[in-house]
C-alpha cells in the first residue's frame, strides 16, 4: 500500500463539482445566463423535487488553523443582525426571479460557525426563509454546531424549526493537536451537546474527525475514534485535513510543515481510522464518510439516492441549490455562481438590488455528462455508459488512463461499467481524475488543489 500511496498522492480536487472552480470558464459566463439557468432548474424541479438552499454564516470568534473555509474573525455579535438582514433580501432576489412560490427540500447552515448567531437571530433568518416559501412533504434541514457554543437553545430552537440533522465539529480529542490546530474544546462539552441533541429528538447527529492533523499519530486516531464509540453518533466525517496555506485568508499558519505527518503516515492515520470505525459497525457510505445502517445517509446510498454537492453528501438531489450569503456557490445543474467573498461587498450589493454573484460557470453538454459520471463515482463507488446519454467522445482516452488503476486492483472495468473495488476507495479522487477531461487538457501551472492522500 505505501508504494500506492507514494504513486497516487497528487494534487487533486474533493468534487463537490464538475468542472471544479478553478476551471470555470469565467469569460462565457453572464449573470443572465446563470439566472436564466436558475429558471430553468426551477421550473424542471419545484412541484415535486424542491430545490435545496445553503446559506453560509460566515463569522467566527476564533480563528481555526485547519480551516480553509471563507470566515470572519470577531467577537462583535452586533453584526448578525445586518447580515441576516441582507440574507433574507437575496433570498427575496430569488423568489422574485423564481416566479413562484418555491419548494424547499433541504436547508443546510454551515460557515464559519453557524451557532456563532443567538438563537434568536437564527429563528429569525429561517422564519424569514419560510414566509415566502413551502416546505415539501419530506423536507430535511441540518446544521454545523460549535460544542463550545452550542447551547440547548439553540437545538431546541432549531428543532422547533425542523431541524433533524446536527453535526459538531471534533476534529480530535488530542490536547497537543487541540493547541496547534487552536481549537481547544474538551470531551465534556461533546458530549453534553451530543445528548442534548438526542434528548430534544434530532434523528441524526453527527460528529467531523480529521485525519492529517499537525502531530497526530496513530495513537490519537484510536484514542478519538474510542472515546467517539462512547457517544456513537450516527454518522462519522473522516476527512483528510486539506493544506492549503497558500490560499488567502485561510489561516494555515499556526504550524510547520514538518509538524504534519507524512504521506504515508497520513495513509496509515486513515486505514486505522477505517478499520476501528467499521468495526463500531458503521459504513462508508462516500468519500470520507461513514454511517450507521440506521441513519438516512445509509438507506440513501443503497436506495441509491445519495447525492453530493457544495453541502456535501445529502439523501437526496435536487436540481437547483441556492446559495445565500458571501462566498456561497450557487448550483443549478446547468450552471454555478459562487457569491462575492468580502462581507461589505455582499451586504453592498444585496441592499442595492443585486445578485452579488462575481464568477461562475455554465455547463456544456460534455461537461454534464462528465459530472454525472463523477457523481456516480462518489456516491456509488461505480459509474456506467451502457445507456447512450452517459458516452462521450474521450471515453477510450479516460478508460486507457484507468487501465494502471487496474492493474493496482484499484478499480475493475468491465464492458460498459467501472466498479471501484475496496482497495480504491482510498483513492476516490484520483479514479475521478481519470474522468476530469478539463483538467487532462489544461494541467494547473499553480497550485490549486490539496493532496488526494
Amino acid at each position: 500500500m505505501d508504494s500506492l500511496i507514494q504513486k497516487y498522492n497528487v494534487p487533486g480536487p474533493r468534487y463537490t463539482s464538475y468542472p471544479t472552480v478553478p476551471y470555470w470558464e469565467l469569460d462565457d459566463f453572464s449573470g443572465k445566463r446563470y439566472k436564466e439557468t436558475v429558471k430553468q432548474a426551477f421550473q424542471a424541479s419545484n412541484t415535486e423535487e424542491g430545490i435545496s438552499i445553503y446559506i453560509h454564516l460566515p463569522f467566527c470568534e476564533q480563528m481555526c488553523t485547519f480551516c480553509g473555509c471563507h470566515k470572519r474573525i470577531t467577537k462583535r455579535h452586533e453584526v448578525e443582525e445586518p447580515y441576516i438582514r441582507c440574507l433574507l433580501k437575496e433570498w427575496k432576489l430569488y423568489t422574485d426571479l423564481f416566479g413562484a412560490r418555491p419548494i424547499i427540500k433541504e436547508l443546510h447552515l454551515g460557515g464559519g460557525t453557524p451557532t456563532f448567531f443567538s438563537p434568536a437571530n437564527l429563528e429569525v433568518l429561517i422564519q424569514g426563509i419560510l414566509r415566502i416559501a413551502t416546505l415539501h412533504p419530506d423536507f430535511e434541514f441540518s446544521f454545523e454546531g460549535h460544542p463550545n457554543n452550542t447551547t440547548k437553545e439553540h437545538l431546541k430552537i432549531l428543532y422547533d424549526l425542523g431541524f433533524r440533522r446536527v453535526s459538531f465539529g471534533v476534529q480530535d480529542y488530542s490536547i497537543k493537536i487541540q493547541k496547534a490546530i487552536n481549537r481547544q474544546q474538551p470531551y465534556y462539552r461533546v458530549k453534553r451537546v451530543t445528548k442534548w441533541a438526542r434528548e430534544i429528538g434530532y434523528t441524526s447527529v453527527g460528529h467531523d474527525l480529521i485525519f492529517g492533523l499537525p502531530h497526530q499519530t496513530l495513537g490519537d486516531i484510536e484514542r478519538t475514534i474510542s472515546i467517539t464509540e462512547n457517544l456513537r453518533p450516527d454518522t462519522i466525517a473522516f476527512y483528510s485535513y486539506a493544506h492549503v496555506p497558500w490560499l488567502k485568508g485561510n489561516g494555515q499558519r499556526g504550524f510547520l510543515d514538518e509538524d504534519l505527518p507524512s504521506a504515508d503516515d497520513k495513509r496509515r492515520l486513515y486505514e486505522r481510522g477505517s478499520e476501528l470505525l467499521k468495526a463500531m459497525g458503521y459504513e462508508e457510505i462516500g468519500m470520507d464518510h461513514f454511517a450507521l445502517k440506521s441513519d438516512a445517509l445509509y438507506k440513501a446510498m443503497v436506495g441509491g439516492s445519495i447525492h453530493r454537492n457544495f453541502m456535501g453528501y445529502t439523501p437526496s438531489k435536487t436540481h437547483l441549490m441556492v446559495g445565500l450569503g458571501a462566498s456561497s456557490i450557487s448550483d443549478s445543474w446547468y450552471g454555478f455562481a459562487q457569491n462575492v467573498k468580502g462581507i461589505e461587498e455582499y451586504e453592498h450589493l444585496v441592499s442595492t438590488g443585486f445578485l452579488p454573484i462575481y464568477r461562475g460557470h455554465i455547463l456544456n453538454a460534455e461537461d454534464q455528462v462528465i459530472r454525472r459520471h463523477i457523481l456516480n463515482l462518489m456516491c456509488r463507488f461505480r459509474t456506467t455508459w451502457k445507456e447512450e446519454e452517459l458516452q462521450f467522445n474521450s471515453l477510450e482516452n479516460v478508460l486507457d488512463r484507468l487501465e494502471e488503476m487496474q492493474a493496482d486492483g484499484l478499480v475493475e472495468i468491465l464492458p460498459m461499467e467501472l466498479k471501484v473495488t475496496d482497495k480504491g476507495k482510498p483513492f476516490i479522487r484520483n479514479i475521478c481524475m481519470a474522468f476530469d477531461l478539463r483538467l487532462h487538457r489544461k494541467a494547473p501551472e499553480t497550485e490549486l488543489f490539496s493532496m488526494t492522500i
